[in-house]
């Protein structure tokens, strides 16, 4: 789960700082891409990216991403690998069960698997023909050490506190008990990888044994990891036999597009204008969406995170619901995709548009003289300075950005030209997250969520929700949550969540308490090489990283 680039969201709720090395400059993005070279010569593979244009078809690609994807503690679910900050398929391990291009649940190590009639037991019958890469078969043992490992953790950054224990009801199948109904598990489950019982300990994220379509040839920390085919994988073969990940920051990244010394690498919207020989921009769908969150509350309360840490809330501006509507009928979301994503993206109107779970009441049709005639009806009148007042308080806040993301600080900026226009003076301001997360509750903050679960629109909006930044509290809104997960067929949950936007007396939506203002959807954009084909993609989550390569195996030149 995700918040914004570089900041995870533990399995207990509490936000927690990951600390990755980077590749900085083009000279590291040769260094990394040379040694790279070296390893992956000999035998039948290319030597090089370049060899793709070979006559015999190439079965090595070299991907580009950015720091922030190394996984620090290594290639350990059960730690953050895979279920961790920006969700993805592990690659190395096999999962229960996993998703296709429409996000439909599909089997993997499981072979079929069912809900109790109280939501409190899910089954799975485990598949007889995995084996790990030491050759020791896969069992139910596997998983239940898994999950029960996770549900003792401190430090898993995978959400099992639903999970009471996981039992072994024979050498192939499971049951996973749990302390309430949560449908909601097997989007964890999907991107949760099964380690061996037999061979895990401290250093098992450094050499990682799995069940899954790659094994770990060789990793480099701050460089590069290396993946090959696993021989023994149940499944259909990878046609792609050697995955290679390079990790450098943008600029190392597009000097190694320009050198030809890798094959896909991210990019953003500021640099989507360039091009490179051989190279074509692309770019994917995602559910990575920018919004601001808008606190409910009047200023002068506080707020206790984690047990311990106490953070101010409410905002004697926003805490008006005619101010959180009027922004939300006054941004003209198509204006800041022009202006800032160069037209890469589209207008969003919630954490997850367009998915099974999203509500048509979330939708808001740009009208700023609609939003300045709500203003006026509660009394927001304009100032001499053409800042609208109340009561005596300027319709005035700041709005914090991550000062490390560019993308950010000019949608801040289009945002505080536009809101101007409204008589509200939002301040953009830029700041590292230690400098925003104290702001948090009181002041509006422009984040980056997405995730293919909806399990993000229950924790930016359930009251006792980890992202419940707005600090709205409603026991309606908090029923229809808990309704949706409750329900043992993941497809009758979906009115439900709908429900929680709008009832048709309560929601968040923005024509009941208008909690966040959702900006815009941005798309994921890529310098590929041309003449490689990634296959069909899903839809992204949050974060450049590891999902673009969710189908590497189905890659081919």
């Amino acid at each position: 789960m995700a918040d914004s680039e570089g900041n995870a969201v533990s399995a207990d709720g509490g936000v927690t700082r990951r600390t990755f090395m980077t590749v900085a400059g083009a000279g590291a993005a040769a260094l990394a891409v040379a040694g790279t070279q070296a390893a992956c010569s000999g035998g039948d593979v290319s030597g090089s990216a370049a060899g793709s244009a070979a006559d015999e078809p190439a079965t090595q690609v070299i991907v580009a991403m950015n720091g922030g994807s190394e996984p620090a503690a290594g290639f350990d679910p059960l730690i953050a690998w895979g279920c961790g900050e920006h969700v993805h398929e592990p690659l190395i391990q096999s999962t229960l069960i996993t998703t296709d291009e429409n996000l439909e649940f599909v089997c993997d190590l499981a072979t079929e698997y069912s809900c109790s009639e109280d939501g409190l037991t899910w089954s799975f019958t485990i598949r007889d023909d995995a084996v790990f890469s030491d050759g020791e078969p896969l069992t139910a043992a596997d998983v239940v050490f898994t999950v029960n490992s996770i549900v003792a953790s401190d430090v898993s950054e995978a959400d099992l506190s639903m999970v009471d224990e996981a039992v072994a009801t024979g050498d192939h199948s499971v049951e996973l008990r749990l302390n309430k109904p949560y449908n909601a598990l097997l989007y964890t489950l999907a991107v949760l990888g099964i380690v061996p019982e037999h061979a895990y300990d401290e250093s098992y994220g450094e050499r990682p044994i799995g069940s899954g379509r790659y094994l770990l040839e060789r990793w480099d920390r701050g460089q590069q990891a290396m993946f090959r085919a696993n021989p023994d994988y149940y499944g259909e073969a990878p046609l792609m036999e050697r995955v290679v990940v390079v990790f450098m920051d943008e600029d190392a990244a597009l000097a190694a597009v320009a050198a030809g010394e890798v094959d896909i690498a991210y990019t953003y919207a500021t640099h989507a204008g360039q091009s490179y020989d051989g190279y074509e921009l692309v770019a994917y769908d995602s559910v990575d969406s920018r919004g601001i969150s808008l606190p409910c509350l009047p200023a002068g309360g506080t707020k206790v995170v984690d047990g311990d840490m106490t953070y101010p809330t409410g905002n004697d501006v926003t805490c008006d619901l005619a101010i959180r509507r009027a922004i939300n009928q006054g941004i003209d979301r198509s204006q800041v995709i022009d202006h800032v994503l160069s037209g890469y993206g589209k207008e969003a109107f919630s954490v997850g548009d367009d998915m099974p779970w999203s509500s048509e009441d979330m939708r808001v049709e740009y009208d700023p003289d609609g939003a300045r005639a709500l203003l006026d009806e509660a009394g927001w009148l304009p100032g001499d300075d053409g800042v609208r007042v109340k009561d005596g308080v300027r319709a005035a806040f700041d709005l914090w950005y991550s000062s490390d993301d560019s993308v950010r600080q000019a949608m801040a900026n289009e945002l505080s030209v536009q809101l101007m226009e409204l008589g509200i003076e939002a301040s953009p301001r830029g700041g590292s997250w230690d400098e925003i997360y104290p702001h948090q509750f009181d002041q509006p903050v422009l984040w980056g969520w997405g995730s293919n679960s909806p399990i993000e629109v229950y924790a930016l909006n359930y009251s006792t929700g980890w992202g419940n930044y707005s600090c709205y509290e409603s026991s309606s809104i908090d029923a229809h949550l808990d309704e949706a997960l409750a329900q043992p067929a993941i497809e009758d949950s979906y009115e439900h969540w709908r429900l929680a936007a709008w009832d048709g007396e309560d929601g968040f939506a923005p024509c009941g308490a208008a909690t966040w203002a959702w900006i815009a959807n941005v798309d994921h954009l890529y310098f590929k090489r041309t003449g490689l084909s990634v296959a069909e993609q899903k839809p992204h989550p949050h974060g450049h990283g590891w999902s673009l390569v969710n189908n590497v195996d189905r890659w081919s030149w």
